[in-house]
């Protein structure tokens, strides 16, 4: 449950973020659209960017954060395999010079 609030907030961060500039942006195109006489195209382009970016980052799933996550442990499992065999092989060796 904690990880998928840090999520959230992350993406509520990145919201705010992204609409702040936006409304930036919406400030700066009034004067623009009465000198380039463009219409709403500008102000429009600004509206659509925003919200896609909004739609892009609500629906964007945790299944690369998991696959990472899976890959990590996998990884980790595989030192603590090779530091076994390591720490065996060592104490094979070991008791053989003991013996000579």
């Amino acid at each position: 449950m904690k990880n998928n609030t840090k999520k959230n907030d992350a993406k509520v961060k990145s919201t705010s973020i992204i609409w702040s500039f936006a409304t930036g942006m919406l400030a700066i195109c009034i004067p623009l659209v009465n000198i380039s006489h463009s219409g709403i195209i500008l102000p429009l382009a600004v509206i659509v960017g925003a919200s896609t970016s909004t739609v892009a980052i609500w629906r964007s799933s945790n299944k690369k954060a998991v696959e990472l996550s899976n890959n990590f442990q996998q990884i980790e499992q595989r030192i603590r395999d090779l530091e076994t065999i390591c720490s065996t092989e060592d104490l094979e060796i070991k008791k053989k010079l003991n013996q000579s």
